[in-house]
């Protein structure tokens, strides 16, 4: 059993060079054409290197809304700017809230600032 997870955890971490050779071994050496195998498997390998997923994020503040006053405020308690900076911040929008966050915590950001009326973007 554990050589059979073994061997499970080594076809799972192939590159798609690797499961294009394996591909290959199999048809010539022992007639087998394992086209969906290898198409499944190389999926989300060669989406994984083509376009590798996102893992830092900017909150991009595009505009304060109709609450320009709670945006501030709200942009100085989670940015733990000065009220001036913070001000500066919703004034010259577009600008950045925060930069090289993680996803949950831009995602949060964001909600967060849309409830207080302004307009965000994730970068």
């Amino acid at each position: 059993m554990a050589d059979l997870k073994d061997f499970a955890e080594q076809l799972v971490n192939l590159t798609v060079k690797e499961v294009n050779e394996l591909a290959d071994i199999l048809k010539d050496e022992y007639g087998i054409e394992p086209a969906a195998a290898a198409v499944a498997v190389a999926g989300p390998a060669a989406g994984g290197d083509a376009a590798e997923e996102q893992t830092e994020f900017d909150v991009i503040l595009k505009a304060a809304g109709g609450s320009k006053l709670a945006v501030v405020k709200l942009v100085k308690e989670l940015t733990g700017l000065g009220l001036k900076e913070a001000k500066a911040i919703v004034d010259s929008a577009p600008a950045p809230v925060k930069e090289g966050v993680s996803k949950d915590e831009a995602e949060g950001l964001q909600k967060s600032l849309e409830e207080a009326g302004a307009e965000v973007e994730l970068k």
